[in-house]
């Protein structure tokens, strides 16, 4: 959950149609040599970390996270967020307009960097042209392809932020909670750079000072790829949350979101 198991992405060339097929992606995995020595160093794990983690929900309860999250935390709390998303809902998926590029089209890393290493395998058109196909939407990629708006991300992260309960419904209790925003490492992240995480969130930092008065409150966050954010704070009991379909070509957030975030503290 921290990001530091050394399998951030395949050693096996991907198409993207085999990111829809999970006994494939998750089997691949198990089998490999990790790129460093787990728990030594984080390295972000943008695509494999939800498979590994999905995996173990699927081993321990019969069902995939897809699955497992409908019936646990959507359904319950009201949240019109999918991982999986039924072909009824196709026609409700917004445009999504892709990030400026470097001229030429490069992605915006070192050539010889991890992060273009595990960003260009698969590889993934530049235009996003899949994210409307069928296999994209349906497939279950837990830390790529949710489904939903600010609103639903918001629906989710308030149970965290409003210590494990909503609307008299308890998902989580307090202990989880206050273990899982706990540091578990920090320092350099070999794709991301500086961050402090606790387990699976980022916890806010000097390099990341979210919020503004980050060293007195229990907060914590985390960015996705384009700009978009969500960010709860249990002593305010309040999650923020933005997402946009006009994409940045930022891995951590950009000033859209930290404007309208600095704008309602």
């Amino acid at each position: 959950m921290t990001h530091t198991s050394g399998l951030p992405g395949w050693d096996t060339p991907l198409t993207q149609e085999d990111l829809y097929d999970w006994d494939k992606v998750t089997g691949l995995l198990a089998a490999q040599k990790p790129w460093w020595e787990p728990g030594t160093v984080s390295g972000y794990h943008p695509y494999t970390q939800g498979y590994m983690l999905g995996e173990l929900v699927r081993r321990i309860t019969g069902k995939s996270l897809g699955t497992f999250f409908r019936e646990e935390i959507a359904e319950p709390s009201g949240a019109d967020f999918h991982i999986g998303l039924p072909e009824e809902h196709d026609n409700r998926v917004a445009e999504l307009i892709p990030p400026e590029m470097p001229e030429g089209g490069d992605l915006p890393f070192d050539p010889d960097s991890m992060a273009m290493k595990i960003f260009t395998n698969p590889f993934q058109d530049p235009a996003l042209s899949f994210v409307k196909s069928r296999g994209w939407l349906g497939a279950e990629i837990p830390s790529a392809n949710g489904q939903g708006n600010a609103r639903s991300m918001a629906r989710v992260g308030s149970i965290v932020a409003c210590g494990g309960s909503l609307d008299g419904k308890k998902f989580l209790s307090i202990d989880t909670i206050e273990k899982a925003i706990k540091e578990q490492i920090y320092g350099t992240d070999l794709v991301l750079g500086p961050i402090r995480f606790g387990l699976g969130w980022g916890l806010p930092s000097k390099g990341a000072p979210y919020p503004p008065n980050w060293e007195t409150r229990r907060a914590y966050y985390w960015m996705g790829f384009g700009g978009s954010v969500i960010l709860m704070d249990l002593d305010a009991k309040m999650c923020f949350t933005y997402a946009m379909n006009n994409m940045s070509a930022s891995l951590t957030g950009d000033p859209r979101n930290w404007a309208r975030f600095y704008t309602n503290v």
